[in-house]
């Protein structure tokens, strides 16, 4: 008897093995990983580095944003977070015009100031 075979959407394999190509192995920003925008005038008074992962999604709570500096496994633009109370300014924003927060190797979400 045949397998039954499953319904899924297709998504197009190229565009995310470019993605996977240009954030791991040039270290580029790829215009096409998750984004978050907040406002500028947030960003321009500072947003504290635990409530921007929390804004982005990455983490759910500070609590867990403060685990994961213990650990290492924050990055604000892929450069490890170290500081709890970091904050983000509009200097921190890269010649794309955004910062790339990152929780291990593989979640990536770009805070793009609106």
């Amino acid at each position: 008897m045949p397998r039954p075979r499953f319904c899924t959407a297709q998504k197009p394999r190229g565009s995310r093995r470019e993605t996977a190509r240009q954030t791991f192995e040039e270290g580029t920003i790829a215009e096409n990983l998750p984004s978050v925008e907040i406002a500028r005038a947030e960003l321009e008074s500072g947003i504290g580095v635990l409530a921007a992962f929390v804004k982005a999604g990455l983490v759910a709570s500070n609590g867990e944003a403060r685990r994961q500096i213990k650990g290492g496994g924050l990055r604000v633009n892929d450069v490890a977070v170290s500081d709890e109370k970091m904050m983000l300014k509009p200097a921190d924003l890269t010649p794309e015009g955004a910062i790339k927060l990152s929780l291990g190797k593989k979640r990536h979400v770009l805070l793009k100031p609106a």
